[in-house]
């Protein structure tokens, strides 16, 4: 089990991960270029930005490192 997981081509240490969207970003500006893509905070208020399936390999990550999920 690798300690990295890649999100928009960068690979992030899992256990610099605070928190994971459950939604895509939606603000509605003309300018954005984060719409449909699922933010992941990191420490130090840095966030990331990936797709679904991005999203739900750091998930996966995650619960890989911390010893699997609870039933």
């Amino acid at each position: 089990m690798s300690v990295f997981c890649l999100v928009d081509e960068k690979h992030v240490p899992v256990y610099r991960i605070l928190w994971v969207s459950d939604l895509p970003h939606f603000c509605g500006e003309a300018d954005c270029h984060r719409e449909g893509d699922y933010e992941v905070r990191l420490d130090d208020g840095e966030s990331v930005w990936g797709n679904r399936d991005e999203r739900d390999a750091v998930l996966e990550a995650i619960e890989s490192w911390q010893g699997g999920s609870a039933p």
